[in-house]
């Protein structure tokens, strides 16, 4: 047989798109996957496997083609690979409380109900339910925020990057703002404060140096065409050693005694202070408010425990004007941010924040509680399974991520995995492509499943994925 006739019978042997559609009907895996997804899948088998039939002709001037069976079960494994939806549930092993990366914070039991109940209804996100008028989606959690901080008014938009961007257009742009140059922080996704201010219009004027900047320099740098002193907390690293920082409250007499407004981003905006519970000291907006500043902007998302957002508190003459600048509705937050923001606030008013919000009590867990926890997952393993895996118990120190407490490390226990037989890599990978996802962090070539940051819930869900590797 030529290469013309082996070419012609090996594409005769592929199914039709529609015969492969109906032998795919029905199947376990695709249980929810679109039907236009599953056809895509089909097309994209059959090429592929029209590529290597043709290719196989090519080199060897003949071929064996898959069966219909067998492509079947590559459509189903293609199909269902990624499952109905992208985003999904992982498990996090890493240690880290708030991994960016796998979204931040958790949300709190309250905070959940009240997304579902205001994201399956209408409700009253801008009207005024006494005058039947249009009302202020920012007043749902205006009176939260001014009776947790003492600030005289708030706004919310949709992270904290934006709250600095909206406030140094609005109160600077065109103008000097005045930043020490030891705080002039690059934070994740290469966002940097020089760049923002770039965008806001405003004009950087850096003063002191890396490690030390005094109250004089601030005074210094003053003149006619500065509209803002800027303080951001250096919340992602530390400088150690021979340093020097200008107190809030010295910066804010020096604005006052100049006339110009002084703003502090604070970053990860803690409400609680954690040194009860061993942590270092980390400012509080409530202290932060209290040392006079006159706007102090923070992330919803890390310390403070609650849905992405950038909340600006601070005196009301400036919140105002934030809150009339154009820019503010390209930035403003929609009704389930508002719904999670609310409930998260509530919890702090109600003083149960660090029982019931999950990012606080995995900070403030007792190390006895993850070590329960750690062999409660180690003890759902058979035997047979724990040897296969290699599985240990081990100390470690987990962190808090999400560019909060730089220097904290938390005392944690951690399943460690892998044998030279199995590596940890592999079991990493196959981990990370399971149902759920696991991801877990290697050290010393052992795939370590940090319980600090696995749930209760997640125990058993992460057992059976432990057993699925070995079987």
């Amino acid at each position: 047989m030529g290469k013309s006739e082996a070419r012609q019978s090996a594409l005769r042997s592929l199914p039709s798109v529609d015969a492969l559609l109906q032998r795919v009907q029905g199947a376990a895996g695709l249980k929810g996957i679109p039907r236009a997804r599953v056809v895509r899948a089909v097309r994209e088998v059959l090429v592929g496997e029209r590529g290597r039939l043709l290719e196989g002709v090519r080199r060897a001037g003949a071929v064996s083609p898959l069966d219909a069976d067998a492509l079947a079960r590559r459509v189903v494994a293609e199909a269902s690979r990624a499952g109905a939806f992208s985003l999904a549930p992982v498990v996090n092993a890493t240690g880290v409380v708030l991994h960016t990366n796998l979204g931040r914070a958790l949300l709190s039991p309250l905070a959940l109900e009240r997304l579902r109940r205001v994201g399956s209804a209408y409700s009253n996100l801008e009207l005024d339910l006494k005058t039947k008028e249009r009302g202020s989606r920012y007043a749902h959690v205006d009176g939260l925020l001014r009776r947790l901080t003492g600030a005289e008014a708030s706004l919310v938009v949709n992270n904290n990057a934006a709250a600095v961007l909206l406030a140094l257009e609005s109160l600077a742009r065109g103008k000097e703002v005045i930043v020490s140059r030891g705080e002039l922080i690059e934070i994740g996704g290469e966002f940097r404060i020089p760049d923002i201010m770039r965008r806001s219009g405003a004009i950087l004027r850096e003063v002191g140096t890396t490690n030390r900047t005094h109250l004089k320099d601030y005074a210094d740098a003053i003149g006619p065409e500065t509209a803002l002193l800027l303080k951001v907390h250096t919340s992602n690293y530390r400088v150690l050693g021979f340093t020097a920082q200008v107190p809030t409250r010295d910066l804010v007499e020096l604005g006052r005694s100049r006339g110009v407004p002084v703003m502090e981003d604070l970053g990860s905006g803690c409400f609680v202070d954690l040194r009860p519970y061993g942590f270092p000291y980390e400012p509080t907006v409530q202290e932060a408010v209290a040392a006079g500043l006159d706007l102090v902007s923070f992330s919803g998302d890390k310390l403070l425990g609650g849905p992405q957002a950038g909340i600006v508190v601070g005196k009301a003459e400036l919140v105002e004007r934030l809150r009339k600048n154009p820019l503010n509705r390209a930035l403003r937050i929609d009704k389930l941010t508002l719904a999670g923001l609310e409930a998260t606030l509530y919890a702090y008013e109600a003083g149960n924040a660090v029982e019931t919000i999950p990012t606080l009590r995995m900070l403030t867990e007792r190390l006895a509680a993850v070590r329960r926890r750690a062999r409660r997952l180690l003890r759902r393993l058979s035997p047979s399974a724990a040897a296969a895996l290699g599985a240990a118990l081990v100390e470690g120190r987990a962190q808090v991520g999400g560019g909060s407490l730089p220097l904290v490390e938390l005392p944690t226990v951690a399943l460690a995995l892998g044998t030279a037989e199995r590596p940890a890599q592999r079991f990493d990978e196959a981990l990370r492509n399971g149902e759920p996802p696991v991801i877990g962090r290697i050290a010393d070539d052992r795939l370590l499943l940090d319980c600090r940051t696995v749930l209760n819930s997640d125990v058993p869900a992460l057992a059976d994925a432990l057993s699925r590797l070995v079987e």
